[in-house]
């Protein structure tokens, strides 16, 4: 192995020093990575979707689902195995012309993709050999060029690439032949094979199955891949735990009947998911991914039993392709259970009402009791029902059956933890819950918040899918007893958008307090759409293919803002990172750690106070020594105060540590003075001035720290 290794250094000397020349200096740089790449593939995809044929298009389709198994999977998880470090790490004197990456060397990421797309391209177009071949070859010498890979990181990249992409490839065309002539013996015969689209059908199936049944089954195959691609991201650690994620993650370390702020659903949930997986992200957001396929699954079967399997399908496109929906798929807050519960009594309530079953208002009860143990925004669908009633003449009927009575029984009781916790608490729920709605100032009429809460609607729920609930919602008001679906659904969703859009008058309300009425609206409007699909069929197949496909590209650029690099040749503004809440916190964590180890070479035990909950419950989830002791013993607690602020007042504090040293952290872009509490609280505190957090060299957050010693 030695001499390998020798051979390995020998030859990236040669490359990186030996040839070098100022026009190699701005050639290999410019084929390592440009600007223009990114357009010109962006080009080349539309041109093999529009007049590419079958061929093209299953191609593109193979090389979109090779990149992301590849890059995103298999060459990181080869890296993080292996963990070589980079050229410039272990060799002093290696020229780097282009930026430092941060991952591992070996395979070279950049090697593996040219020549699995080169494997592709062949199996499809024989005589593309010719020219992706040599510029496969050219960018893995040039990532050698310019000082980022060793030649044996080229190398593997090489042959991972090849093999991962003809394995996959092959996969994929052999599943097909397998899973399409059982599932969808419709299609199957105009696409027999994959990696040979043009080739005739020579028999005609003859298994019974409707179109319906196709459509429903390609919901099944799309959900399945959904979750599973889910999963593997955030397997992948692409991104750390929000404020939010980390301070519900300590309260599933002490379980209770409810908490000062939410309900405690969320802190079983994740309680649960980290006694599966361990405290790490993946144990923590385990259930986004699990219930976003739940609801997709309900979702598709309540339009496929009420309007066709293919609606149903096109609400599973819609809803990956509304951003606000895919957040909530892969971070565990209180909005996906929320959202699930509601939407769940929904389902449920319709079928109540249809059948006539006390049965099915049962379970419409115990889903909007989850929904309140989850997020007390659940307590608005009494009022959705209630316009129901108001506006479905037939409906009414139900009132003079037991069961909407015994679901709001059900309902009741769900109540009964939170109620208990608040009555031993001081009710300080409802003094929590009225200082952040602005319930504890006068009343004001300002339009300040109108306009910044529409806008940020449009955004996160898809400009053409807004425009399309907006249009749905408005046909439902003009012809209120028209349709009893799109009346039922109009009413489950539309009271709560409408009820915050006018709250706005009076204080600023968040988007995402919107969420459980997104998938009702989203329902409302595929319904309408499906009403009116014979009338204008050309006009909503455009709109729903510009929808998805810049609702996809979105969604796609949320999930790793670090593309834009590849567009600007410049990384994003950490200010305007979408991302930005949830990079940067592991590094913050090592930065206290090393201030922490300093403080304790005096001899005396060193705790953390957090200035902030989120910093509280960051720094007690990515610091080690204090994540093994977060449920027993804390090593990170929240500053003191003299009423409760958020839930750290309900737990012990700090006061049992006295003559104890601490380390008190908080977020602020400008240094400013010690918390007044804090310096009574020690005999000295320190200003150790602030310290910029780096996420792949840039500013992402900035800390100030205090050294805090000998506690009163």
């Amino acid at each position: 192995m030695d001499w390998l290794l020798s051979l390995d250094f020998a030859l990236f000397r040669f490359i990186n020093l030996a040839l070098q020349n100022s026009l190699l200096d701005w050639l290999f740089p410019f084929l390592s990575w440009n600007p223009f790449f990114i357009p010109t593939a962006f080009i080349i995809g539309i041109g093999l979707i529009w007049k590419g044929g079958t061929r093209g298009r299953v191609f593109l389709l193979l090389v979109v689902v090779v990149m992301a198994l590849g890059d995103g999977m298999i060459c990181n998880s080869i890296k993080h195995a292996i963990d070589r470090g980079r050229p410039f790490e272990v060799m002093p004197d290696a020229r780097v012309l282009v930026g430092r990456g941060s991952s591992a060397s070996m395979p070279s990421s950049h090697a593996a993709n040219w020549f699995a797309a080169t494997t592709i391209a062949y199996l499809f177009y024989r005589r593309t050999v010719w020219f992706m071949l040599p510029i496969s070859i050219i960018v893995g010498v040039a990532r050698i060029y310019v000082g980022v890979h060793f030649p044996g990181d080229v190398l593997a990249g090489a042959v991972f690439g090849t093999f991962y992409a003809a394995a996959i490839a092959w996969s994929l065309d052999l599943s097909w032949r397998f899973v399409g002539q059982r599932w969808f013996p419709l299609w199957w015969p105009k696409l027999r094979f994959l990696l040979r689209p043009d080739k005739p059908c020579e028999t005609i199936s003859t298994v019974s199955c409707s179109v319906d049944q196709h459509w429903l089954r390609l919901g099944y195959l799309l959900i399945a891949v959904l979750f599973v691609a889910r999963l593997g991201y955030l397997g992948s650690g692409k991104i750390e735990l929000s404020e939010d994620e980390a301070y519900q993650w300590l309260w599933s370390k002490h379980l209770d009947l409810s908490y000062y702020s939410k309900p405690p659903l969320i802190a079983y949930a994740q309680f649960l998911g980290t006694a599966l997986w361990g405290d790490r992200e993946f144990g923590v957001r385990f259930f986004a991914p699990v219930i976003a396929a739940t609801l997709s699954f309900l979702s598709l079967r309540f339009l496929a039993r009420e309007v066709s399997a293919r609606a149903g399908v096109c609400l599973l496109l819609i809803v990956t392709a509304t951003p606000l929906l895919a957040v909530g798929a892969t971070l565990m807050t209180i909005d996906p259970l929320s959202v699930l519960f509601w939407t769940a009594a929904m389902f449920s309530g319709w079928i109540a009402v249809q059948q006539n079953s006390t049965r099915h208002w049962l379970w419409t009860g115990l889903w909007m009791g989850l929904g309140f143990l989850s997020k007390y925004t659940a307590l608005f669908q009494i009022l959705c029902w209630s316009v129901f009633f108001v506006i479905w003449k037939p409906a009414r009927a139900q009132l003079r059956r037991p069961g909407p009575y015994l679901a709001l029984l059900i309902i009741l009781c769900c109540t009964l933890p939170v109620l208990i916790w608040n009555a031993q608490h001081d009710w300080i729920t409802l003094t929590h819950l009225a200082e952040r709605g602005g319930l504890d100032r006068p009343g004001r009429l300002t339009t300040r918040f109108l306009m910044d809460f529409v806008i940020a609607e449009v955004l996160l729920l898809n400009p053409i899918f807004f425009a399309g609930m907006v249009a749905a919602a408005f046909a439902v008001v003009a012809r209120p007893r028209g349709d009893a679906l799109l009346t039922y659904l109009f009413s489950m969703g539309a009271p709560l958008f409408l009820f915050y859009l006018l709250y706005t008058l009076n204080a600023r309300v968040q988007p995402n307090w919107i969420a459980p009425a997104v998938l009702p609206l989203l329902c409302l409007m595929v319904v309408y759409v499906e009403r009116r699909w014979t009338q204008d069929r050309r006009f909503l197949k455009k709109c729903f293919a510009i929808g998805v496909s810049l609702g996809a590209s979105a969604v796609i650029f949320l999930h790793d803002t670090n593309m834009i690099r590849n567009f600007a040749s410049r990384p994003l503004p950490p200010e305007i990172d979408p991302l930005r809440r949830v990079r940067g916190w592991r590094e913050m964590a090592g930065l206290v750690a090393m201030e922490r180890d300093k403080l304790l070479q005096e001899g005396e035990p060193v705790f953390i106070i957090g200035g902030h909950y989120g910093i509280t419950g960051l720094l007690s989830f990515y610091l080690p020594e204090a994540k093994a002791v977060a449920a027993s013993q804390p090593l990170v607690y929240f500053q003191s105060s003299q009423h409760p602020v958020n839930q750290f007042y309900f737990w012990p504090g700090y006061k049992m540590r006295k003559g104890q040293n601490a380390l008190y952290v908080r977020e602020h872009k400008a240094p400013r003075p010690a918390p007044k509490q804090l310096l009574e609280e020690f005999e000295s505190v320190v200003d150790l001035g602030t310290r910029d957090v780096l996420y792949r060299g840039r500013h992402f957050h900035r800390i100030q720290l205090f050294q805090c010693r000998n506690l009163r």
